[in-house]
């Protein structure tokens, strides 16, 4: 039995810094309703979710380099790694336009972010690569994560590669200093060439599936996210629903998908690809 472990982690600037801790757990559809069930008395619907469950769509554009070093980190396991990501939420190019960038050190999630206006994206997506262009950050801090992400764009020569979305049912803790639940599912990709985040057109690909997954079923990805130690009832989650803990990166099994579609075969492990 897997139990989530207890890390400390502070907030730094809220949405724009912070360091935390999550563990992922692919879980049936079938257990769903009763882990629903367990959570209630600790949560409530996330403020930023609609409808009952409450969920929205997220929509993510991935960088990566032409030699694919971000998702090769992944693959041979590198203990200190990161991700570039542009990401949104629905599809109705509303909600603003969040660069970001995240790391994991030795097993604590660090994220970095700046936000840009959905109205000035759209008029011209290739604003990230424009620092002179007038953005309305929040802080001289989130400025500052802007820089940074365009620095290591220009400095891995970075592109588009993939687009995943996914639906995220999700939850905030109501005693807790910070504690949150999300399930995932719906989970697909598109492979991206452009700085497009949320496409009218093109074909999207599940990877959610047991095939995808090299799993007997198709999976939702449950989460569990704290700043500070892991409360009681998430340990207690845990236990009860015999949960065990898995490496699930949306992007790593979106790119591992396309390596076998190329004639790539599931190494033992599965989370890993062997070539042909």
């Amino acid at each position: 039995m897997n139990i989530l472990k207890s890390e400390s982690s502070k907030v730094k600037q809220k949405d724009i810094d912070l360091e935390r801790h999550e563990a992922k757990y692919m879980i049936h559809p079938k257990q769903l309703p009763a882990i629903r069930e367990f959570i209630a008395p600790f949560v409530h619907a996330d403020p930023h979710a609609s409808g009952s469950p409450p969920e929205y769509i997220v929509t993510t554009l991935q960088l990566d380099t032409h030699s694919d070093m971000l998702y090769m980190a992944k693959e041979i396991n590198a203990i200190n790694r990161f991700k570039l990501r542009i990401r949104t939420y629905g599809t109705d190019h509303r909600a603003p336009i969040i660069l970001e960038v995240k790391r994991k050190i030795k097993g604590i999630i660090v994220k970095t972010r700046a936000v840009v206006p959905a109205k000035l994206w759209d008029l011209d997506p290739n604003i990230l690569m424009n620092p002179t262009k007038c953005i309305p950050f929040r802080s001289a801090k989130e400025e500052h994560n802007y820089l940074n992400f365009l620095r290591l764009v220009k400095l891995l020569d970075a592109r588009p590669v993939t687009r995943i979305r996914y639906t995220r049912e999700s939850y905030m803790g109501t005693y807790d200093d910070y504690s949150r639940v999300t399930f995932d599912r719906n989970i697909l990709y598109q492979p991206a060439s452009n700085w497009e985040i949320t496409p009218d057109n093109g074909r999207w690909l599940r990877m959610d599936s047991p095939v995808a997954l090299n799993n007997p079923f198709s999976g939702i990805i449950l989460e569990l996210k704290t700043f500070n130690d892991a409360p009681l009832w998430m340990l207690e989650l845990v236990q009860r629903f015999s949960l065990v803990r898995t490496g699930f990166s949306k992007y790593f099994i979106a790119r591992r998908l396309e390596f076998l579609f190329d004639g790539g075969l599931y190494s033992d492990t599965s989370e890993n690809c062997t070539y042909t």
